[in-house]
Formats: C-alpha cells, sequence, structure tokens
C-alpha cells in the first residue's frame, strides 16, 4: 500500500502542476453560500474554517447509496461499516469518533441519546438538496459533540414551479429503488413532498473474521422507505413561515448468534422522524430574527435474535426537542450573530438506565465579517446541561489576503462532548463517573486561487482531553493527539471539472504512544467529471485508503484498499435520463471493520424524470 501511496502522491504533484500551467486568467464561477460555518449565510470563500459543499449533482453522480458512503469518499472523512447496505456505520471526520460529529437536518438536531451518535443510513439521499460539511470544532456554534465537525444537511426545498419528478432504480444484490416528487407553489405559499422506497437483497454482512462468532453466510437484507415534506408560507416581502418534516423507517437483518443456530439472524427495525417550524423575519434594515421550534425521534427496536444477551425485543428511543431563537444583525464590522437555545434529551429503552433525560440551556454569540485583505471570525457560547454544569467553548479566526491569488487563514477553537447515556448507564460497559471530553484545535491553512482553479493546503491539530475509550469498560483517557494535514487541487477546465486530495492523518493515545484504532494515515481522492455532450456526462472517482489497526494495543493491521467507479448520464428526451453507475469497477475484497464485508463489483442503473 505504502507504494501505491508513494505512486499516487508522484500523480497528484503532476496534476497540480500541469493543471496551475494551464489556468485560465479571469474567472466567471460563483461562489456558492454557506450558513453551516458561521450559522449566517456568507459565500464560500469569506470563511475562515475548513468548509465542503456537495450539491444535489455530486449527490447523483457518487457512487455512494447512504449518506455515510457519500461522505467517505470527501477529503477528511473516512467510514466503517457493518456490513453493506444499510448495516450499521459511522464515519470519522478528521481522526474523531463518529460521535465527534454534530448532524443536522434543516437546522434540526438529529441522532442518538443512548449511542450518542446519529444513525447516519436513515436519511434517504434521494430526500437532500445539498449536504454542508464544516470541518473542525463548532462546540462555540453548536454545543456539545461538534468536537470534529458538523454535517447540515439541507433537503429538498419548495418552488413556485409545478415540478414533479420520479426515479427507479436497478442494480447488483436485486437492489431497487423507487423515488416520486412534487414541487410547487405560487408567490405565497410553496410546497414539496417526496417519496422513495429501496429494497436490497443483500449479501453476507459478517465473514469467518468476525470477531464475535457471529459469522452466517445467508444474505442480510435491508429495505426503507421515507416521506419528505416542506411548506413556506411568505406574509410578506420580510416574514415567512417555514415547516419541514421527514420520516422513514428500516428494516434491516445482519447476524447476531453463532452461525449453526437456528435463525440467527437478528431483524431489526428503524426509524427517524424530523419537524419543524420557524418563523423568519427581519425587525429592521439590519436585523433578522427568526424562531425554530424542532423535534426528532431516533427508534431502534430489535425484533429478533438468536444471541442469548439480547432482550427480545429490545428498544433505545431517543426524542430530542430544541427551540432556538436566533438574530443576525449588519454592523459596519459585519455580521453579529446572538441567540439562545434549548435542548430536552429523552430515552426510553427496555434497558434501565439510571437517569433518562437531560436537559442543555445555550447562549451563543459571534462575529465575522471582511474588510478588504482582512477576513475574521470570533465565537462564544455557554451549555449548561443538567448533569454535567457549566460548559464555555470558543472559537477565533483570522485570515489575510497576501496577493489577489494567495490567501491564509489561522483559528484556534475549543470543543467538548458530554458523555452518552450507553456511556454513563448501560450495563456492565457505563461508568457513571465518566467527565466530559474537551477539545483544543489549532489550524492554518494556505490557498491558491487563480479563476476556476484551486490548490489549498490545510493543516490542524486537535488535543482532546478525556476522550472516552471504547473498551470493556468506559473510561476517559488522560489525552489524544490527532495532527493532519489535507492538500487539495480543485479545478474547472470547461467540460472537464477535476478534484483531487491527499490527506495525512497521525491520531494519537498520547499516554500509550499507540494509533487511534480504525483510522488510516493516509487517504487518496481522485474525480473526474467531463461533459462529452450537451446530453452525456461521464465521471471518475478513485479512493485510496491506507493501512489502519482494528485495535487499540495496535497488534491487529487491517490492509488498505483502492475503489474505483465509474459514472455515466445521459440525457435521452427532454426531462428523461438514464444513469449507469459501476461500484467497486475493480471488483476489490476489502473490510472497513474486521469480519464485516464490504460490495463487490456492483453495476445501477437509474431512469429519471426530473423537470428543471
Amino acid at each position: 500500500m505504502k507504494a501505491c501511496v508513494d505512486s499516487i502522491r508522484k500523480l497528484l504533484r503532476r496534476v497540480i502542476i500541469v493543471s496551475l500551467v494551464n489556468i485560465p486568467l479571469h474567472s466567471n464561477a460563483l461562489e456558492p453560500v454557506v450558513v453551516t460555518a458561521t450559522r449566517t449565510a456568507a459565500f464560500a470563500n469569506t470563511l475562515i474554517s475548513d468548509v465542503l459543499v456537495i450539491d444535489r449533482a455530486t449527490i447523483e453522480q457518487s457512487s455512494g447509496r447512504t449518506l455515510s458512503e457519500l461522505l467517505a469518499r470527501e477529503a477528511g472523512v473516512q467510514m466503517s461499516s457493518t456490513g453493506g447496505f444499510g448495516k450499521n456505520s459511522g464515519i470519522s471526520i478528521r481522526g474523531t469518533e463518529s460521535r465527534h460529529t454534530v448532524l443536522l437536518v434543516d437546522g434540526i438536531r438529529y441522532g442518538s441519546a443512548t449511542v450518542g451518535a446519529p444513525n447516519w443510513d436513515t436519511i434517504p439521499l434521494e430526500m437532500i438538496e445539498r449536504i454542508e460539511v464544516l470541518k473542525g470544532p463548532a462546540s462555540a456554534l453548536y454545543g456539545s459533540e461538534a468536537v470534529g465537525g458538523v454535517v447540515q444537511i439541507f433537503t429538498r426545498k419548495a418552488e413556485g414551479k409545478f415540478l414533479p419528478s420520479a426515479s427507479a432504480t436497478l442494480g447488483v444484490h436485486d437492489y431497487a429503488q423507487l423515488t416520486a416528487g412534487l414541487r410547487g407553489g405560487n408567490n405565497n405559499l410553496s410546497y414539496v413532498v417526496g417519496w422513495q422506497g429501496a429494497h436490497d437483497k443483500g449479501f453476507s454482512a459478517t465473514n469467518i473474521n468476525e470477531p464475535f462468532g457471529n459469522f452466517n453466510p445467508d444474505p442480510d437484507g435491508f429495505n426503507q422507505t421515507a416521506f419528505h415534506a416542506s411548506l413556506v408560507w411568505r406574509l410578506d416581502p420580510f416574514w415567512r413561515i417555514e415547516t419541514n418534516t421527514l420520516s422513514s423507517r428500516s428494516f434491516n437483518r445482519f447476524d447476531d448468534g453463532q452461525g449453526s443456530a437456528i435463525n440467527a439472524d437478528t431483524r431489526a427495525r428503524s426509524e427517524a422522524a424530523l419537524m419543524n417550524i420557524g418563523v423568519k423575519g427581519r425587525l429592521l434594515q439590519n436585523w433578522e430574527t427568526f424562531l425554530n421550534i424542532s423535534r426528532s425521534k431516533d427508534q431502534y427496536v430489535q425484533l429478533a435474535s438468536a444471541s442469548p444477551y439480547i432482550e427480545i425485543p429490545s428498544r433505545f428511543n431517543t426524542k430530542q426537542d430544541q427551540i432556538t431563537w436566533q438574530n443576525n444583525i449588519s454592523i459596519p464590522y459585519g455580521k453579529v450573530m446572538i441567540g439562545a437555545e434549548s435542548l430536552k434529551q429523552t430515552i426510553d429503552s427496555t434497558t434501565n438506565f439510571d437517569l433518562t433525560q437531560r436537559t442543555i440551556r445555550s447562549i451563543f454569540i459571534g462575529l465575522n465579517g471582511v474588510s478588504a485583505k482582512h477576513y475574521w471570525q470570533a465565537n462564544l457560547r455557554r451549555d449548561d446541561n443538567s448533569q454535567f454544569g457549566g460548559s464555555t467553548t470558543g472559537f477565533a479566526g483570522y485570515g489575510y489576503q497576501i496577493t489577489p491569488e494567495w490567501r491564509a487563514n489561522i483559528s484556534y477553537g475549543t470543543s467538548f462532548v458530554a458523555p452518552s447515556f450507553n456511556q454513563l448507564y448501560y450495563p456492565e460497559y457505563g461508568n457513571p463517573f465518566l467527565q466530559p471530553e474537551r477539545g483544543r484545535n489549532t489550524e492554518f491553512s494556505l490557498a491558491y486561487t487563480h479563476t476556476n482553479h484551486q490548490l489549498k493546503l490545510v493543516y490542524f491539530e486537535n488535543k482532546i482531553r478525556g476522550f472516552i475509550s471504547a473498551e470493556t469498560i468506559a473510561r476517559n483517557i488522560a489525552q489524544t493527539r490527532i495532527e493532519g494535514s489535507t492538500l487539495s487541487y480543485h479545478g474547472d477546465f470547461g467540460p472537464l471539472k477535476l478534484n483531487t486530495s491527499l490527506n495525512q492523518l497521525s491520531p494519537r493515545n498520547v499516554l500509550s504512544g499507540k494509533q487511534l484504532p480504525l483510522r488510516a494515515e493516509r487517504q487518496f481522492i481522485l474525480g473526474a467529471n467531463y461533459d462529452a455532450t450537451p446530453a452525456l456526462k461521464l465521471g471518475f472517482s478513485l479512493l485510496a485508503v491506507g493501512n489502519r489497526f482494528e485495535d487499540a494495543a495496535n497488534t491487529q493491521r487491517m490492509g488498505g484498499y483502492g475503489l474505483v467507479d465509474l459514472y455515466a448520464d445521459y440525457v435521452f428526451y427532454k426531462d428523461w435520463s438514464i444513469q449507469t453507475k459501476l461500484v467497486n469497477a475493480g471488483n476489490k475484497r476489502y473490510e472497513t471493520l474486521r469480519g464485516y464485508n464490504q460490495s463487490s463489483r456492483g453495476l445501477f442503473i437509474s431512469l429519471r424524470f426530473a423537470p428543471k
């Protein structure tokens, strides 16, 4: 794998050199507007933080069928999965844990308070219009869990023009998906509704190396249905009311019991439900305000299991009720953001927990702005947790435009994570004496931008005190240190779009000196999209992931892997198109967790009707 990575490095240097020699002199590219990095609308090229925007076109072209698979093909993000489509998975942003990332859906906080992390595969990609990924600490903006970053999903939005849409997809392992949607309205009222259903017969999620003796060679399938709706009511040019709802229900099979047992498969049901209503308007010419009330539910029920340790049915439900009031005020020094939040987390389970509810009340303030060659951002937040008391976090960043092409950014941010209910109280694992994890992140970036091309280097060091280990008994580790860098290039050559990145990571337990498990130290990504004709689009992507360790003692090394995916989209009649994806074209056998299989080569064909 080392020789492969060295060859990739040489290729990356050549690509960058050739690209910079041939870039044009002027740019007409439009910068996307990003909300997540500051909690206010800002152009991407004015931000201090490292932010990734994934638009609808990128989602449709990606070979990922789930949110975790989609994100794993982006710079600085790694994935671990217990099998194929719909199986339990987690993502790691910049070497942090999956529970170190906040997941927001239209501003609604979503996740499991027992596990302490979101179920990444309950939000279907067909419901998503855009994703913003904020890399680095964001507790000063969003509170607990935002040590590694924030993923914010924006679902399909209402528009005035009436637009129906539909798609049908068939693929390997008897995969089938149907989607349908409507959007429309007028100047005062607009709406969008969408539905999707998916079935996957699957393959065996485990193999003989599965560490708990649960190997069973039968296929482990997955079924999911989901619904989404949004309504916007414009009261006048400055005020509007918006409501969103999203629900999904999934049925999953996976191995949990000796393979020789009768009915050795576990059957489980997962449900997600998110809803909100908000009012947004302008109090003064320079003062915007909005109030948002939301609820999210994460439900997991184990319906059957051959394991003698599992109570059937077993239930783990989380309900999160949140109220947010935020004000954005424009002043000569930029935009001031000030607000307050209340979050109530409630769990309901067949497992006995000593505590089943907690409340977090928060206030926050921020300032971000641009003047000539200078860029700045500062945030401060206070969270009062009914279990752990108060935590104050902050962020400060500064950017300087050295020349019209060169810009440097530097930032420092703190973060924290309150232990989950499982970590505190789960029988024979929980530790009620756990303390919150606290992080300190230093970051530097240097970017060269010329028209439609950008070369960027980001370096970061994240020190986490009290890191909670996933051992036999949960405990706080004195300190972990995660150091890393990303060298990326984005180029637009007219019909050809090129994206590539080389990511290096050093995630360490400071006390033992060992590498944190399930983190590869090297990752390379190469993507190319080519508009062959106005009707035909072609795409290619390469993901190369280096070696990593399965265990904290670093005794079980897992090999690296490289995946090649191919994509084609052909518009054959007006608003009708056919899409073809060849996933894992090289038929690479690989694992992201020891003993759990990943998909072999797979072909997927979609028929889409999508008027614009």
